[in-house]
């Protein structure tokens, strides 16, 4: 019999959820096998569309229809609508040009669907719900960066930026997508900051995104790949990613 869980289920895999209702339903998951089966089905489904699936350039006709059964839908008709008047009416000024920038931000995001971005954000997510935030408790970087070189096998920029507002509190392992990644710890005010590192990874990356509320910032360095990860401002994550760049640079000298 069907779990009557199992809406939620399929809206967590999409992402759809916020942190809470997340952290709902990988409880729920635990206990669940229902559940937890069909969201291995879906899951089998989704990488079966991605890896064979042919994809087809919509023609006129068809984004016409798509275009009227839009209108036609509510409340998102109204706000399609305004986007079409506004952008024809400011076609070819300044607010064209802004608009036009605007959309292109958001078009670029990457999908809500990004396996990686899913990932990322359930660690981050597991770390602070759980007693797993921390493997190694210390504000020494000469302590976290040997251990995480010992248990990870990767061997990532690490300090205290306590004068700058990011306190080391320690590093753990953990796993994206079944990788091994090394993951140091930062306390920002009252916010935690997970900084992921891996290597052998071949796929382009967003420069920065947000899940649930949480901005996620990307960078690479040397054969690392980089990720901070918080709900504190996305300011803030940049100022930390810069901070380590130039830190990678002055290991790389050494």
């Amino acid at each position: 019999m069907p779990c009557d869980q199992s809406a939620r289920v399929e809206a967590y895999l999409d992402g759809e959820l916020d942190a809470a209702e997340s952290l709902a339903v990988e409880k729920h998951l635990e206990t669940c096998g229902t559940c937890k089966a069909h969201l291995v089905q879906l899951e089998a489904m989704r990488a079966a569309l991605r890896g064979r699936a042919t994809y087809h350039r919509a023609d006129s006709n068809l984004r016409a229809k798509i275009d009227a059964a839009l209108d036609k839908e509510a409340p998102r008709s109204n706000v399609i609508a305004w986007y079409r008047n506004v952008w024809a009416g400011a076609a070819g000024g300044a607010m064209a040009t802004a608009l036009a920038a605007s959309l292109a931000f958001f078009l670029l995001l990457p999908a809500e669907t990004d396996p990686l971005i899913t990932d990322i954000t359930n660690a981050h997510l597991r770390s602070i719900a759980s007693e797993h935030l921390i493997d190694v408790v210390s504000t020494d970087r000469h302590t976290v960066k040997p251990w995480l070189a010992a248990h990870a096998d990767l061997s990532p920029p690490v300090a205290d930026f306590s004068k700058e507002g990011f306190k080391l509190i320690g590093g753990r392992v953990d796993f994206l997508e079944g990788v091994r990644a090394a993951v140091t710890v930062y306390r920002h005010g009252g916010h935690i900051v997970n900084v992921f590192a891996w290597s052998n990874y071949d796929e382009d990356l967003p420069e920065f995104a947000t899940r649930n509320g949480y901005h996620i910032v990307f960078w690479k360095s040397g054969n690392l790949i980089f990720c901070a990860i918080s709900d504190t401002s996305i300011d803030d994550i940049l100022h930390l990613s810069r901070l380590l760049k130039a830190l990678s640079q002055t290991d790389a000298r050494e």
